[in-house]
């Protein structure tokens, strides 16, 4: 199945992602903007509250949070108690590997570490049991990579093997230049029953690779669908921009669209922080995918390496 391959038939689903609203630091390119200077703890609950509000109303069923997002687990299992949700009522994904660091603070030098051993998998388990509890679905390695050789721990395996076959799906994210290389690697071990990774209109290189997986029946899962906000209108490029003034919507739902449309993506995560920025996020649903937008935008394409620089770049505000 080839990278540029498109279809309107079977529209990948928006979930709702929690990374930039469970802490007060994150990489978005126009967070203060869209945040405001008050990062307490209370009001970021009460934006995590609101921001899933909207989304179950809009018809998201699956949300994804992880251990090193802050307080996200926290925020989300106080908003699963507080309206009575059953497990399997939402599709609940969670990862493993980093722990956050930053004590809530904006000036923290190091945010998060990552740690991909079995003691870590095992303690970070049952934080989020802990808190999430049978409403747990999907629990994944957080930023797997060849590199780490968590994908080779004998340990941490079988602990994925037990827990899959308690009924919760594992899987794994990935991040870098070489994602593909680390799916294939995981595809090859037969292990996980999903995949996440950063697919976007600047970065299409792990599509080959996502297909791979689709075909092989794992869930895909795409992460940074707008690239830390430097495909919405805090940094989108002036083609996205005239394709999305033309379209009537934001750059952000045309960033969106494009995903929705590959035909082995399941889910496409908005990291949206307010209501009103989910809102804009799923009008990405309005937009129907057709080979001259394909065209228009398959310009905005970088080299990996670059893309990955400039992502590393990006400050934490």
């Amino acid at each position: 199945m080839a990278d540029v391959a498109w279809s309107n038939e079977h529209p990948a689903e928006i979930g709702v992602g929690l990374a930039a609203v469970g802490r007060p630091a994150y990489i978005n390119v126009g967070r203060a903007e869209d945040l405001g200077a008050d990062r307490s703890v209370e009001t970021l609950r009460a934006r995590a509250e609101a921001l899933l509000d909207a989304a179950y109303a809009a018809g998201v069923r699956y949300v994804d949070t992880a251990r090193s997002y802050g307080r996200a687990e926290e925020f989300l299992a106080g908003w699963l108690d507080a309206r009575g949700f059953a497990p399997g009522e939402l599709f609940v994904a969670s990862k493993w590997g980093y722990a956050y660091t930053a004590d809530w603070r904006l000036d923290a030098e190091v945010n998060e570490l990552k740690e991909l051993t079995a003691p870590q998998l095992r303690r970070q388990l049952a934080e989020t049991r802990a808190l999430l509890g049978d409403r747990l679905s999907l629990y994944q390695i957080h930023s797997a990579t060849i590199e780490s050789g968590v994908l080779e721990d004998a340990s941490v395996l079988s602990q994925l093997a037990e827990l899959r076959a308690s009924g919760v799906e594992v899987g794994f994210s990935t991040t870098g230049p070489a994602q593909a290389v680390t799916i294939d690697r995981a595809l090859e071990l037969g292990a996980f029953d999903a995949v996440q990774s950063t697919w976007n209109l600047l970065e299409r290189s792990a599509g080959p690779a996502l297909a791979r997986a689709h075909e092989a029946g794992l869930r895909v899962i795409v992460k940074e669908g707008v690239a830390n906000g430097r495909l919405t209108p805090h940094g989108a490029p002036d083609e996205l921009r005239a394709v999305a003034d033309l379209l009537d919507v934001g750059p952000d739902a045309v960033a969106l669209a494009a995903i929705r449309a590959r035909p082995w993506v399941d889910v496409v995560l908005s990291g949206a922080v307010t209501p009103a920025m989910l809102a804009d996020n799923l009008r990405a649903r309005e937009v129907v995918w057709d080979e001259g937008l394909e065209e228009r935008l398959a310009e905005l394409v970088q080299e990996p390496a670059a893309y990955w620089r400039e992502r590393g770049s990006l400050a934490w505000s």
